[in-house]
């Protein structure tokens, strides 16, 4: 299960990302692995998991910070985020 392709098809997520002009490609979520790695996860139709997700623009580099609400059963994926950080300026 790869959760970026699972947020990419949420319109909101894509709001999110064309608001701080953040192309699809450029956003990791941080920890991915632990949370897909969960022996738990495959036993539990809804998952909520505290998440950052780096993205990355012309900019610099923003740290969005919120809840990961997942259905499985269903395969949706829904970020709501609680705040965000700006912790690179591009200065050229």
């Amino acid at each position: 299960m790869n959760l970026k392709e699972l947020l990419l098809n949420g319109q909101s997520f894509l709001a999110l990302l064309k608001e701080f002009a953040i192309e699809a490609n450029d956003f990791v979520i941080q920890d991915e692995d632990m949370i897909t790695a969960d022996q738990n996860l495959a036993q539990r139709e809804i998952v909520k998991e505290t998440i950052c997700i780096e993205g990355k623009n012309k900019d610099g580099i923003f740290n969005f910070f919120g809840t990961l609400h997942l259905n499985l059963l269903n395969k949706l994926a829904v970020f709501e985020m609680q705040g965000f950080e700006q912790v690179g300026l591009r200065t050229n």
